[in-house]
């Protein structure tokens, strides 16, 4: 008997899509606990943020643009620079001593060039840059639920942290392939999470989000490569442009800075790239909130 075919039109396809990740969350959660997962009298919102080296510092712009507009942030999922900044926000570290940090910071706070077969560098740094803002060294010590997704490289799949020490995931999740070694990690061999979660939506939704706000940032290509790297750089963000369907089609809301114009490793232009953020989100807070009042007006939610 031939299968029967699904004549639903693409939007009512999402739409079920999402409905179903929602449920079989609440449902993984339940057995986890023993308890179904309490809904409270509102949506809860999560933030799922992608990578992409110095030009993830619009990030802080864009949680300050939330935190200003009154708008709750109740998970994060990070991958790459975006689980950087996460697990930072997330350790309750303020927003003006991220961007301090973020302007005084070159390649060589988190990266040391060691020329090997796997990679151009190591980035070993990079937990004892986490120590400039913060000592919180466990995703148990953080103040808001924190998801770290990163590539099993050996598995082609993605991996969320959310358990643990928060240090050799973080590392694992900012593993550039081909720049920085991979790392290994509970029998993993991890890399840079982009691979497989660009923008890391599920991982939002694993930790119980409602709503997920989505923040990418498209690298561009003004100008000629440089090192070794912008051709790396270059080259994965030319294959993530066109592979990059999955995780809009789960997200609620996608907002993108304009950072084309900012090199990976402009972060002399923090402040800058903090005001992109913040104008990318405030012309983005109207869809934001009528999401959050249609999703609060779900049968079933309260």
């Amino acid at each position: 008997m031939a299968d029967q075919q699904d004549n639903r039109d693409p939007q009512t396809k999402v739409t079920f899509a999402k409905e179903w990740l929602r449920h079989a969350t609440d449902r993984v959660q339940s057995l986890a606990l023993g308890e179904p997962r309490p809904r409270g009298d509102r949506p809860r919102i999560g933030l799922a943020l992608a990578g992409g080296f110095a030009r993830g510092i619009a990030h802080i712009g864009v949680i300050r643009a939330l935190r200003n507009a009154g708008i709750p942030i109740d998970c994060v999922a990070g991958t790459s620079v975006g689980a950087l900044i996460g697990a930072v926000y997330c350790a309750g570290v303020e927003l003006n001593d991220m961007q301090r940090i973020a302007a005084l910071t070159t390649f060589a706070d988190f990266g040391r060039w060691t020329p090997s077969w796997l990679g151009l560098a190591n980035n070993l740094r990079l937990e004892r840059y986490l120590e400039r803002f913060t000592p919180v060294k466990t995703f148990e010590q953080l103040v808001t639920p924190f998801a770290v997704a990163a590539t099993d490289i050996n598995a082609g799949v993605t991996v969320y942290y959310t358990r643990g020490p928060i240090g050799p995931p973080l590392r694992g999740s900012c593993a550039y392939p081909g720049l920085f070694v991979p790392i290994q990690f509970e029998g993993r061999t991890l890399v840079d999470g982009f691979l497989t979660a660009p923008v890391p939506v599920e991982g939002a939704s694993l930790l119980g989000a409602d709503i997920t706000i989505a923040v990418y940032l498209e690298a561009g290509s003004l100008t000629t490569p440089r090192t070794a790297a912008d051709v790396i750089s270059r080259s994965f963000s030319i294959i993530q442009h066109h592979t990059d369907l999955a995780w809009r089609q789960q997200a609620d809301i996608i907002i993108e800075p304009d950072v084309k114009s900012f090199v990976w490793d402009d972060f002399t232009r923090t402040d800058e790239l903090i005001a992109v953020g913040e104008a990318a989100t405030q012309a983005a807070i109207p869809e934001i909130l009528k999401a959050f009042a249609a999703d609060k007006n779900r049968p079933g939610l309260t």
